[in-house]
């Protein structure tokens, strides 16, 4: 049996535009990071009349395709936590660091 990990929270979001974003706080259970050319997050959605997600729940990574990140073991996050913010596309993780 395989004991399940704590999984890094997404500490900030800044990405205003994303339905999961409450002042700032993602409200998604959990988030997936990465695409062949950037860290990119996957599970961003842009409706600016709706707001999704959970009350009281902060996201967490749930998975990151990232491989060539110093925080990925096995694509799974190991850092501490995470922020999402604008840079190569509307919602990246901004702790993207390459190996």
């Amino acid at each position: 049996m395989t004991a399940a990990m704590e999984m890094p929270r997404v500490q900030e979001c800044v990405v205003a535009a994303c339905a999961y974003n409450h002042t700032g706080d993602c409200h998604a259970f959990a988030i997936t990071i990465g695409s062949l050319d950037h860290a990119h997050c996957h599970t961003f959605i842009e409706m600016p009349a709706v707001r999704a997600g959970l009350d009281g729940q902060i996201a967490q990574v749930g998975a990151c395709q990232r491989a060539d990140c110093r925080h990925n073991e096995q694509l799974e996050c190991q850092a501490p936590s995470i922020r999402v913010g604008p840079d190569a596309d509307m919602a990246d993780c901004m702790t993207y660091s390459h190996r």
